[in-house]
């Protein structure tokens, strides 16, 4: 091949490599996470087993004080037996549900709650973020109240919220319990995106912002091109927070104001069984798990979809 010919055929290889070698390295990254994942998993079982086969059965007692749990049956099932219990029908009654059909439903509905409380504190804590970068005075006034606001207990805030929403009536309409669950995921997921996204917005390089001044860019103009490209590196960390507070939110919640449809309620009426079949109050357990990681895979797919702004993104 001729020297002209190479230096044709360069510029299309060298544009086609640099895609092809980061789609590689991204899906052998979440193969890894995959992988990682699993064996977490096994490594929590052969501990927990490991635990239950050598520890003694009143567990691990100092003085007065038991440090580690009871090793029998009812407070330890074994592993494969929790698993089984999945399998099998929720109650003695004819025809009932298999357990895990019972959990995923539970799950579920906690899922669609937690989401919309999670967007709604997203879009609270952007908008938060925006005024905050525009007016100086606005962040002077405005974050410390944000930061005082995570200082209230949850769990006494959840039924005051419950009650106030059993009051709002509009026309025909009447503002469901789930929404009040949401209100509070939303509560715990607006400080940290809130506060996140305000630090990457303010962390652009000057010479960025004074390059925009240069070509009479105007605020909001600056904010698209500059300002919100370079806070992703620190807004999807905020994001994961904010999701892993909506779903502690909403599961505290549907503890708090007694709301029956969703994995947190379930997690208290399964613990009262747990002396007749323990192995059964672990099944919501396993429930609010898998509502965790539904929440993280969802930020860590939001998390690929901007990987391209991801450079130098903050711990």
């Amino acid at each position: 091949m001729s020297a002209t010919a190479q230096t044709t055929a360069a510029p299309g290889l060298t544009a086609a490599r640099p895609s092809r070698v980061a789609g590689a390295l991204a899906g052998l990254s979440v193969l890894r996470a995959a992988v990682l994942g699993v064996l977490g998993l096994l490594a929590v079982a052969g501990a927990w087993e490991g635990y239950k086969a050598l520890a003694p059965e009143d567990g691990v007692v100092i003085g007065d004080s038991r440090v580690l749990p009871r090793t029998t049956d009812l407070a330890m099932p074994h592993v494969w037996d929790m698993l089984q219990r999945l399998g099998e029908p929720v109650s003695s009654l004819r025809g009932a549900a298999p357990l895990w059909q019972v959990v995923a439903d539970a799950v579920l509905v906690s899922v669609k709650v937690a989401a919309a409380g999670w967007v709604a504190g997203t879009a609270i804590g952007l908008l938060l973020a925006l005024l905050m970068a525009r007016l100086r005075i606005a962040e002077w006034g405005l974050l410390p109240w944000i930061v005082l606001s995570q200082t209230v207990p949850l769990i006494a805030f959840a039924p005051m919220v419950r009650s106030w929403g059993s009051r709002i009536e509009i026309g025909g309409w009447e503002w469901p319990p789930w929404m009040s669950v949401a209100l509070i995921a939303s509560y715990l997921a607006f400080f940290p995106v809130a506060v996140g996204a305000l630090r990457g917005l303010q962390s652009t390089d000057r010479v960025h912002t004074e390059l925009m001044h240069s070509y009479d860019a105007g605020w909001w103009a600056t904010m698209r091109r500059v300002r919100m490209p370079a806070a992703v590196p620190h807004l999807l960390p905020a994001l994961r927070l904010g999701a892993a507070g909506a779903v502690v939110g909403t599961v505290v919640a549907e503890v708090s104001i007694v709301y029956p449809d969703g994995i947190g309620r379930m997690l208290v009426t399964f613990a009262g069984q747990a002396s007749g079949d323990p192995e059964k109050a672990w099944a919501p357990i396993f429930g609010a798990i898998v509502l965790g990681l539904v929440a993280g895979g969802f930020i860590a797919l939001l998390g690929l979809l901007l990987r391209t702004y991801r450079r130098g993104e903050a711990p």
